[in-house]
């Protein structure tokens, strides 16, 4: 095996895991939270609301997008790149907070004030993204438009259920 080989096995490697561990989190954090969908079920939701089963199938879409993303720039080899794995990972785990605040703790105030951080850490890791590799800061839109529309159902769903 060539350098080149050995080192396109080990970039890909880096996906695997990146993905890997994005979908892992994200899906332990459902099976964490699986008791909270009968407080969910029982909340007043307004007409907009999506379907539940479409959730999972849209969350696993973005986390496997925002690691492809954080591939993408750790494979540009910027100076900044291990600073914006830091970033990456902060704005991951505020995202796998909020079913836990939403779902479990049942603050579901808190937990629309905690989908505005969110919001604002993916705005600036799209943006710090951007700047490494274009491609992975525009791939971030769908996760932040995403994102938006849950924090408005979010505060809708407060708002109806005080």
């Amino acid at each position: 095996m060539t350098l080149t080989q050995q080192g396109k096995k080990a970039t890909w490697r880096s996906l695997v895991a990146l993905e890997s561990a994005t979908l892992g989190a994200g899906a332990l954090v459902g099976y964490l939270t699986r008791d909270g969908m009968d407080f969910f079920h029982a909340l007043s939701k307004p007409s907009f609301a999506p379907p539940g089963w479409l959730f999972p199938i849209v969350w696993s879409i973005l986390y496997a997008l925002m690691a492809y993303c954080m591939w993408l720039v750790l494979r540009a080899h910027g100076r900044d790149r291990f600073l914006l794995l830091g970033l990456y990972i902060a704005q991951l785990a505020v995202n796998l907070m909020w079913p836990v605040l939403f779902f479990i703790l049942k603050a579901l105030g808190l937990s629309f004030f905690w989908l505005i951080l969110l919001l604002c850490l993916i705005f600036i890791m799209a943006v710090q993204f951007g700047q490494q590799k274009p491609l992975a800061g525009w791939l971030l839109m769908p996760y932040l438009l995403w994102v938006t529309f849950a924090g408005v159902l979010n505060f809708a769903v407060a708002r109806m259920n005080p």
